[in-house]
């Protein structure tokens, strides 16, 4: 969903001006700048596919017992598609998982009603009693909270184009893309694939230097979708205690005080050696 729907056309073909016509004509558009030169593109967000990822958000954070979900977005701004997600996922949270969640909405029914030292007193309740809190923020100011105070947030719900740019700036506050898992996960079907988050890397292949953490953690999010937790705990101990000895491939131990780098091959053979 969301601009990675792909649907669009390029300034100066016949459908680009057909496009055109029917926002001036039909819809009464005005607000295209230069509609001449213009490319165009539509954004589509529905109920159903934000409620799909709302719920596996939640889900999640029940089963692992993680104290929030964030739905992040710019509803401010898009406020019928992106201020939709957010409305809709809200509704999905009250909806569905009464008992288990408290949702901004609700506090802010408190603090109008009893008032805001009644709506605190009713957040602490919910965290308290291991409810899922689910709130929002605008995703420009997420960017900046994530590096001010990461620790406001867990789980995060939010929209194609805004997950590209959060996904990885998160990765380089914890190293960068190459250990930063990836899971492309249907909750309804049950299927998933595990993945890398840097793609193939061609132009470093065979080379003995990749870092292989993105892949190993990979795979350590694939163990625990299986339910296999002791041995994803076991891969993520090996690398914690490599990296602590300061022993890592390049692109890390160059950042490490005590770092030693190694080749891909020599990396993975250490690990294997504590496991």
């Amino acid at each position: 969903e969301d601009i990675y729907a792909g649907i669009e056309w390029q300034q100066g073909t016949p459908e680009a001006r057909k496009f055109l016509k029917f926002l001036t004509e039909e819809m009464g558009v005005t607000k295209v700048r230069f509609p001449e030169t213009s490319s165009f593109g539509v954004k589509p967000v529905s109920i159903e596919g934000t409620e799909r990822l709302v719920r596996a958000a939640i889900e999640f954070a029940l089963a692992n017992r993680l104290p929030s979900v964030t739905l992040v977005h710019k509803g401010n701004i898009m406020k019928f598609t992106e201020g939709g997600f957010k409305l809709w996922g809200y509704a999905l949270a009250e909806r569905e998982f009464p008992g288990k969640t408290f949702t901004w909405p609700q506090y802010e029914k408190i603090k109008k009603e009893k008032g805001e030292d009644a709506a605190a007193a009713a957040l602490l309740e919910a965290e308290a009693a291991g409810k899922v809190v689910v709130k929002d923020v605008i995703a420009d100011a997420f960017l900046q909270n994530t590096l001010l105070v990461p620790e406001e947030y867990s789980v995060i719900a939010t929209l194609n184009l805004n997950g590209d740019y959060v996904s990885d700036q998160l990765a380089a506050m914890v190293g960068g893309i190459g250990i930063a898992p990836g899971a492309n996960i249907n909750y309804d079907s049950g299927y998933a694939i595990f993945e890398a988050t840097h793609g193939t890397a061609p132009n470093i292949a065979g080379k003995n230097v990749v870092n292989p953490c993105s892949l190993l953690l990979s795979s350590v999010m694939m163990l625990e979708y299986m339910g296999w937790n002791e041995a994803g705990r076991l891969i993520t101990a090996a690398l914690e205690r490599a990296f602590s000895e300061g022993k890592a491939t390049h692109d890390l131990a160059r950042f490490m005080p005590n770092g030693q780098s190694l080749g891909t091959r020599e990396f993975g053979e250490y690990i294997m050696s504590i496991l």
